[in-house]
């Protein structure tokens, strides 16, 4: 796992260059971590959860490009429950038992850099190191199994979700997966 989080970690953070891709209608079913966790614990599925900011350019992008894209949407609302996080939040949430809060969240900074969110701090640290965005990826139990930082498009994004929701990480190595991954994106005009 630790070498496959220094693999995403080299994914770009950003692809500030690239023109905007197309509209598109895709919408996941986003839920609250609460729900997801009640849900996962009911049918199997794992939990895959986009740890956001307000003020997150990239966050912003992953929402607008990648999120939207009709067949990322289909493969994440087929094979996750997804849940939306605003890393630096107000709203006190339970996870596995326990409360999680944001003692430093300033109302006035609600739109801006804020107190970082003790889930944050929880769920999404990677090698000691808070970055947005962050996915994260959890079994049905709740534990994380991944975070990874950063921006991607779909086409990044696939692999990582297949190797998650088809339960290839209980094992195979990630370099030995995604070295053989073939993609199973159908090609839109």
């Amino acid at each position: 796992m630790r070498t496959l989080l220094a693999a995403l970690v080299a994914l770009p953070l950003a692809l500030c260059g690239q023109s905007p891709a197309p509209a598109s209608t895709g919408t996941i079913n986003w839920v609250s971590l609460e729900k997801a966790q009640e849900l996962s614990k009911k049918d199997g599925k794992p939990i895959f959860i986009d740890v956001y900011t307000e003020w997150c350019g990239p966050c912003k992008m992953l929402t607008a490009k990648t999120f939207t894209d009709l067949q990322t949407a289909a493969y994440i609302n087929k094979h996750y429950h997804a849940v939306k996080f605003n890393a630096e939040g107000k709203d006190a949430v339970a996870y596995n038992g326990k409360k999680f809060e944001n003692p430093d969240y300033n109302p006035a900074m609600a739109s801006s850099r804020n107190g970082t969110h003790q889930l944050t701090l929880a769920i999404a640290n990677v090698n000691g190191r808070i970055a947005y965005p962050t996915l994260v990826w959890m079994d049905k139990e709740g534990q994380v199994l991944a975070p990874v930082q950063g921006y991607m498009t779909p086409e990044q994004l696939e692999p990582i979700l297949v190797y998650f929701a088809e339960g290839a990480y209980k094992d195979t190595q990630w370099e030995a997966f995604s070295g053989t991954f073939k993609t199973r994106r159908v090609a839109t005009p």
